[in-house]
C-alpha cells in the first residue's frame, strides 16, 4: 500500500506528519486487562484534567488549529481523540465496541493525536489524504452522514475512508478482521511524537490482538 497526503493538502498543514502501522490480528469481543487500562488512564485524566483544559494538550490543539486553517469549527466537528477525552472527564464510560477498535480508543486518548484505525481487506488501492469537498458522500461509524466538507480525509479508489472526527462505516473494524491498518495523524509536525504513538499501539496489539507481521509506513 501507498499513502500519499495531497497538495492541496500540504498547502495548508506543511509540517504535517503521518505514520501507518500494519499488522496480521487476531480480534475479539472484549478484553479485560485492556480495559483495566482504559479504565486507570480514564481516572488519571478525570483527576489532572477539565473539560477547559482538554483542548490545550499539544497534539489536540495542533489538531484544533488544522480544522480552523481548513475552515472547519473543531467545537462542532470534535476530533475524536479530544471527544474520547472529554467523554471520560465528565464522567461518562467509553463504549464497548471490540478489542481492537477499543485499544485504537486507548492510543488515541493515551497520545492525544487523532488515529484512524481500519480493516485493510476493505480498503480498496492506494490512500490519498485530502480535503472533503461540498456534497461528498462519507457514512461516519454509528453516526450517520456527515457533512465533511474542508474535513482531512483519507480516500482510497472507492471515497473517503477516515476524517479526525470519525471514520468511515465501508471501512470499519470488526470481530472478523484479520488485517489491520492505523493511521496516526501528527498536525503538530512532531515526527517523534506520530512514531512513539504508533510504537505504543504496536505493543497494544502484540499484548491483546496476538499481531504478528508488523510493518511501519512514515509519510
Amino acid at each position: 500500500m501507498n499513502i500519499k497526503v495531497s497538495e492541496e493538502f500540504l498547502k495548508i498543514i506543511p509540517n504535517f506528519a503521518g505514520c501507518a502501522l500494519i499488522a496480521n490480528v487476531t480480534n475479539s469481543e472484549y478484553n479485560e486487562d485492556l480495559w483495566k487500562e482504559i479504565s486507570l488512564l480514564s481516572s488519571n485524566f478525570r483527576e489532572i484534567l477539565t473539560e477547559d483544559t482538554i483542548k490545550l494538550i499539544p497534539s489536540i490543539l495542533a489538531t484544533r488549529e488544522a480544522y480552523k486553517k481548513f475552515g472547519k469549527a473543531p467545537s462542532r466537528y470534535r476530533p475524536a481523540a479530544e471527544a474520547l477525552i472529554r467523554r471520560v472527564v465528565k464522567g461518562d464510560e467509553l463504549y464497548k465496541i471490540n478489542t481492537l477498535a477499543d485499544l485504537v480508543n486507548l492510543a488515541s486518548m493515551f497520545s492525544g493525536y487523532s488515529i484512524g484505525g481500519f480493516d485493510l481487506d476493505k480498503i480498496q488501492g492506494d490512500l490519498v489524504l485530502g480535503i472533503g469537498k461540498n456534497g461528498e458522500p462519507y457514512e461516519g461509524i454509528g453516526r450517520g452522514m456527515l457533512n465533511i466538507e474542508n474535513l482531512p480525509v483519507y480516500r482510497d479508489n472507492i471515497g473517503g475512508v477516515g476524517t479526525p472526527t470519525s471514520d468511515n462505516e465501508r471501512t470499519k473494524i470488526t470481530l472478523e478482521t484479520t488485517h489491520f491498518l492505523l493511521l496516526v495523524n501528527g498536525y503538530d509536525g512532531n515526527r517523534e511524537g506520530v512514531q512513539n504513538c504508533a510504537n505504543h499501539t504496536e505493543l497494544l496489539i502484540k499484548k491483546y490482538c496476538s499481531a504478528t507481521d508488523i510493518k511501519f509506513i512514515e509519510y
